[in-house]
């Protein structure tokens, strides 16, 4: 059954913290509903699904749907792929509505790893964790960071990718941020500030990270017949696609991502190809993430990300392929580890024509949000959503 129109969102909602000291991880899931829920003009009564991932504390929906007195669910989902999770949940509630599980689903994300003082993805998993990897892997003290700085240098090694061409994500990210109040870097920065900054892991730079924030968002699938009762501009869904790499043994191709499946899945079912976007937002997590990402979809070959994200070729009313114009994670925010619920946000802003002026793609009518769980230098999760104008 294809997902192709029949399920839209009607709400979104984007926390506006960026360090929540004062605020439990369950609070900023509930306020997030609620501002997403306000969008939408529903209320908790209307919703009859609720997602959630590992970052929802206790028992994940369980918890949450109690806290939350959400009192009509009946159907729920935890799914749980790090980044990649709320892009996952997207298709899902569409798949859930399509089959008639559900009417309105609300999918939140909450977390607080700033306020924690959690040194995200510097630090080797815990020796004790039941992960079957974790002992077969743990004396070689992989972090997220050093994993993806493999990925990094293998892709430079193979095709010539240079530190200065990785540079040109952050430099697009920075051009973007400035206009957001509530980015945490919204600084412009040059190629040459990227090369300078610290190396954290040889051939990443600090620049090439993205930043530790808290906070959460939301978003509200409805069923078609929903959409067309809300008193606002709602998106549609056109496509899905989720794909899981694993390390297959050791044999593993560290130029290539979960993309590589799930884009095509999405395409497919959305009948429309790279070239059609108007608008991408992609999970990045690190410069190289956005890079594989890039040509892992289609928007040019494998080995030319390099020179296709150069020049300004992602800034928004400059470059061919605008990205990410809310700073994304480099610059903007990257809650827990789960950047992916806002890509969706920022590419439902372009579609309704509600992302900052300075940014806002002329007549948006395609976009396409991604989502990259785990790690590409080890086992990982893809996942790609295409959205339209309800109009077009």
């Amino acid at each position: 059954m294809s997902i192709k129109n029949k399920a839209f969102i009607g709400g979104i909602y984007e926390h506006p913290t960026r360090k929540a000291i004062d605020k439990s991880v369950a609070q900023l899931h509930a306020e997030s509903a609620a501002g997403a829920l306000a969008d939408a003009g529903l209320s908790p009564d209307d919703v009859d699904a609720y997602y959630c991932a590992g970052d929802a504390p206790g028992l994940g929906p369980l918890s949450m749907i109690d806290y939350m007195g959400l009192k009509n669910v009946r159907h729920m989902d935890a799914t749980e792929t790090g980044g990649s999770s709320y892009v996952v949940h997207v298709g899902h509630a569409a798949q859930a509505i399509a089959m008639g599980k559900a009417n309105i689903a609300l999918i939140t994300l909450a977390g607080r790893p700033r306020a924690d003082g959690m040194a995200t993805g510097t630090a080797p998993r815990n020796y004790d964790s039941a992960a079957p990897d974790v002992p077969f892997e743990f004396i070689y003290g992989p972090t997220v960071v050093n994993m993806y700085a493999m990925a990094a240098r293998r892709h430079m090694y193979e095709f010539g990718t240079t530190s200065e061409q990785l540079a040109w994500i952050k430099v697009a990210a920075s051009h973007h941020a400035q206009h957001n109040e509530h980015a945490m870097l919204r600084n412009v920065v040059t190629v040459e500030d990227v090369v300078t900054s610290p190396m954290i892991s040889d051939p990443l730079h600090r620049l090439d990270c993205c930043v530790i924030s808290d906070g959460g968002g939301a978003i509200v699938v409805t069923s078609p017949e929903v959409a067309k009762s809300l008193q606002r501009d709602c998106v549609k869904i056109m496509g899905h696609g989720e794909a899981p790499k694993s390390i297959d043994n050791g044999q593993i191709d560290l130029t290539y991502t979960g993309a590589r499946w799930s884009g095509p899945i999405a395409f497919e079912e959305a009948e429309v190809t790279p070239s059609d976007m108007d608008y991408v937002s992609i999970y990045d997590s690190f410069t190289i993430t956005v890079l594989e990402t890039i040509e892992d979809l289609g928007f040019c070959e494998k080995g030319k990300g390099g020179s296709f994200v150069s020049d300004g070729n992602l800034i928004s009313g400059q470059g061919r392929l605008p990205f990410n114009t809310d700073g994304g994670g480099l610059c903007n925010n990257h809650p827990m580890n789960r950047g992916g619920l806002t890509k969706v946000l920022e590419a439902v802003r372009q579609l309704r024509g509600e992302a900052h002026p300075a940014v806002q793609v002329k007549n948006c009518q395609l976009a396409l949000a991604h989502g990259t769980g785990g790690s590409i230098g080890t086992r990982m999760a893809s996942s790609t959503v295409i959205l339209g104008r309800a109009d077009s």
